[in-house]
């Protein structure tokens, strides 16, 4: 992980200055920017200020921050004067998860009622046994990557 120098990625870029961009907020973990490809007027992405390509590459430290700032930015689209009846937080980790930017970033976006916003997917009911099979995987997924800091 570095700080912004992945050459090729944009979001690297608009970190180093070199590209420009909106910015709502900005620390010395993350910048947060008005995304041009909005959902919603107010869409807003969180970057971190390291290169990091998904959650695989990012320390759970700065990861805890990102999805904080993403809180914080979703509390302030409901008071800023925007259209804004709930709000989205939505992150893509991988080409399968619909990742574009290979730069992880967090999307935070008002929604409205008949914004046009939508996820399509088979929403079906699964048995408990497999539920319990499930979160048993999970358990070992937790297990190899040990105790949390």
């Amino acid at each position: 992980m570095r700080e912004h120098e992945e050459p090729g990625c944009v979001f690297c870029a608009i970190l180093r200055g070199e590209a420009e961009a909106s910015i709502p907020y900005a620390d010395d973990r993350v910048m947060v920017i008005m995304t041009i490809g909005a959902v919603t007027p107010g869409h807003l992405l969180v970057i971190p200020r390291v290169h990091a390509v998904g959650l695989e590459d990012l320390d759970e430290k700065t990861s805890a921050h990102v999805w904080r700032i993403g809180h914080r930015m979703g509390r302030a689209l409901r008071r800023s004067g925007l259209r804004c009846e709930g709000v989205n937080i939505f992150l893509a980790d991988g080409k399968a998860a619909f990742q574009e930017v290979f730069h992880l970033h967090l999307h935070v976006f008002p929604r409205f009622k008949e914004d046009g916003f939508r996820i399509e997917a088979d929403w079906g009911t699964r048995d408990r046994g497999l539920l319990d099979r499930d979160a048993e995987a999970v358990r070992s997924g937790l297990a190899a990557l040990g105790s949390p800091d």
